[in-house]
């Protein structure tokens, strides 16, 4: 069965969500602080992590930074902190989603379902046997690899499904929020700013230079596209 790591110092809303999980056919470990669940990472190998931002022992960012160095493990964030750099700070760490308090438990266990089902192990019939090949990228549908040069290139299950939206259509412009529906399944209004933290992500590791990409063109109040090869290069 598919496990979930909750880590939410709330333990009323843990013990709320980790019903509602379980009815929805998950296993579920919970956590109150952020180093004990940090542990519980590291010895149940959860398939999803439902991080709460602000814990005892250990910020959710530093735990979320923990699990990066070492793992593309899903992370959904959970935060009741309202400013936008936080939330951005997040994304930027390498989280899937994230979800602001206060929420219902049925939108949590969809939210979970769309994230797995984008990393591929809450749905096994996703895997296409297909591999795209743009430039010096590949990406491997079927086994979720992306190399660059020949060289694997370690991406979360968003930005593996932005790439991959982006790379199969070169020269179209996708809107935010068509990237955030390509990447999640759906489409959640007040949501698309997300897309910009996880276009940056991707560009810092796709790109040899970032701030002038080769790949992922910014166009300017539309979104974004994948460059066609024979477009010569700009920012």
């Amino acid at each position: 069965m598919t496990k979930i790591l909750i880590v939410e110092d709330e333990l009323e809303l843990a013990k709320i969500l980790r019903a509602y999980l379980e009815k929805a056919g998950f296993t579920v470990t919970m956590a109150t602080r952020g180093d004990a669940g940090l542990q519980a990472w590291e010895h149940e190998t959860p398939d999803l992590v439902l991080l709460d931002l602000n814990l005892p022992g250990l910020d959710g960012l530093d735990v979320a930074r923990s699990i990066r160095r070492k793992s593309e493990t899903p992370l959904i964030m959970v935060t009741a902190r309202a400013e936008e750099a936080d939330r951005l700070i997040g994304l930027e760490l390498g989280a899937d989603d994230y979800i602001v308090k206060p929420f219902s438990p049925r939108e949590v266990v969809a939210r979970v379902r769309a994230v797995l089902r984008r990393s591929d192990r809450g749905d096994a019939s996703a895997a296409q046997s297909k591999i795209m090949r743009i430039a010096n990228i590949e990406i491997d549908l079927a086994a979720h690899l992306v190399q660059r040069d020949g060289q694997p290139v370690d991406l979360t299950p968003t930005e593996f499904n932005l790439l991959s939206a982006l790379a199969a259509q070169p020269g179209r412009v996708f809107s935010r929020l068509q990237l955030l529906e390509a990447a999640q399944g759906v489409a959640y209004e007040g949501y698309e700013r997300s897309i910009d933290a996880h276009i940056k992500n991707l560009r810092a590791k796709l790109e040899v230079e970032p701030r002038n990409p080769r790949y992922i063109e910014t166009v300017f109040g539309v979104g974004y596209r994948f460059r066609k090869t024979d477009e010569p290069g700009s920012g």
